[in-house]
């Protein structure tokens, strides 16, 4: 550890400080930072010049002053110590608790950053993740190792969702349940009591680790609080062979300071302001999710983002859809018509999919059926924007039928109660009886035999629909 102090600074810009003549100084390493008034905090190399260093300041910037401020350069990047002990735990951005309890004792010092993954290492995802919610385990399906996002907008219940999610999800061919890793950047306290009352009620807040960056919190913790939750899910999950389930959210939080950092360095922006390197920094958050060969845990992420103005082409969500394995779109009109949860069914899909179902996984007619919804609702849409120009009145029999099918689809395979567990097999038995408003020659990515075996007749579908 140096032990070099460093008198006053050349500069503070927000959350940045600038310290010159500086030496032996590395990108990423720990700076304790002591104003005037002899308070300490922390900080983190964010530039490095010949002869200066650019620091960016955990605690903000408030109080310091350039001639009252010393620097100790401390030679280390930022570390937290991991344990399952934080378990049932809340902390900080920095893996300070917030809770109340003391800091646990023990533990294994990690960077933050955590360490590359040799891709030879990875084991493919195929483990079928059950999340009860029919409109995800019918046809987006959740694998185990999967990143699979939740794309939202403002005031859709995608924090009701990523709950009941987190509740949930088990994994069918395992009998261990999943260990959560909550991360929470730039959410508001009510937000975020919302997600502990859930987990405490539900009885599952004992696996359950929360990482929680507020609103009101520096806007530099929230560039690290993902690292740090990500730290601990590794260590629970590569060290101790656990099945872990890292819920983040909102990424546009996260996106949002990574800009306002960039620009305070005066970096050239690229697309809305955002800094060009917003994929690649993504990246280094997303693909630490998956599973080794040298393990039987895994790390599943849900990363949920707000997109501005309801925007799918905003560099945030066109940006994680790249680097992600699908995503789960929301739709406003659903959630009008009190569709909970609104997922919409064309734009939502999840690549993994197609590994984690069939026959040993979920049943054998599980792949043809999610085929044959996407195709029907299709016809739905553009029946109901026909009807939109010339009238329902005028639409052919067959398109009515159509529109009667979308209509059972929404109320009864979609929609569900927040609190509504279904098996696979209750989904794809719902699902099944939806498509007896359509007639059986419309049934044409499922094959004769599983019409005979799984198409239920009208009463019964009925009695199923209960619509």
């Amino acid at each position: 550890m140096s032990q070099l102090v460093y008198q006053g600074l050349t500069e503070v810009n927000g959350p940045l400080v600038v310290v010159e003549r500086t030496r032996n100084v590395g990108f990423g390493e720990l700076v304790r930072i002591r104003d005037a008034a002899g308070a300490d905090r922390i900080g983190q190399v964010l530039q490095v010049a010949k002869d200066s260093a650019m620091v960016q300041v955990f605690g903000g910037t408030t109080g310091l002053t350039q001639s009252g401020t010393e620097c100790i350069f401390l030679g280390a990047a930022l570390r937290i110590p991991v344990s399952q002990a934080m378990l049932g735990r809340v902390y900080n951005g920095l893996g300070e608790p917030r809770d109340g309890a003391p800091m646990h004792f023990g533990g294994e010092l990690r960077d933050i950053n955590g360490s590359p993954i040799n891709p030879w290492a990875r084991s493919y995802p195929r483990d079928f993740i059950q999340t009860g919610i029919s409109a995800i385990d019918g046809m987006t399906t959740l694998i185990r190792g999967q990143k699979l996002p939740i794309f939202s907008g403002n005031g859709l219940p995608h924090n009701r969702l990523a709950a009941q999610i987190t509740r949930q999800a088990k994994i069918l061919s395992a009998d261990e349940q999943f260990t959560i890793v909550f991360c929470a950047m730039g959410i508001k306290h009510d937000i975020a009591q919302f997600f502990i009352r859930s987990f405490e009620e539900s009885g599952v807040l004992h696996r359950v680790s929360m990482f929680l960056s507020l609103a009101d919190d520096p806007t530099m913790e929230r560039l690290v609080t993902p690292r740090s939750a990500l730290t601990l899910a590794e260590y629970l999950a590569f060290d101790c062979g656990m099945h872990v389930l890292v819920v983040m959210t909102d990424m546009t939080n996260y996106c949002e300071a990574l800009r306002e950092i960039a620009i305070a360095k005066g970096e050239i922006p690229s697309r809305k302001g955002y800094p060009g390197y917003l994929y690649s920094d993504l990246s280094t958050i997303y693909e630490r999710a998956g599973k080794i060969k040298t393990s039987k845990g895994s790390i599943t992420q849900v990363p949920i983002l707000t997109m501005p103005s309801d925007d799918i082409t905003h560099p945030v969500p066109d940006l994680t859809g790249y680097i992600t394995e699908g995503q789960i779109v929301l739709e406003r009109e659903l959630y009008g018509h009190s569709v909970y949860p609104p997922i919409a069914g064309l734009p939502s899909l999840s690549r993994l999919m197609k590994d984690g179902i069939g026959a040993g996984s979920t049943r054998e007619d599980h792949q043809r059926l999610s085929s044959q919804l996407f195709a029907a609702y299709s016809r739905v849409k553009d029946a109901r924007s026909l009807a939109a120009v010339v009238g329902e009145e005028e639409l052919s029999a067959l398109e009515k039928q159509y529109l009667k099918f979308g209509e059972a689809f929404e109320k009864r395979f979609l929609n569900q109660g927040e609190h509504e567990d279904r098996s696979i097999e209750q989904t794809l038995d719902i699902a099944w009886a939806t498509l007896t408003y359509l007639p059986e020659d419309e049934l044409v990515r499922v094959t004769r035999e599983q019409i005979e075996k799984y198409l239920p007749g009208k009463e019964a579908a009925q009695e199923m629909l209960k619509l």
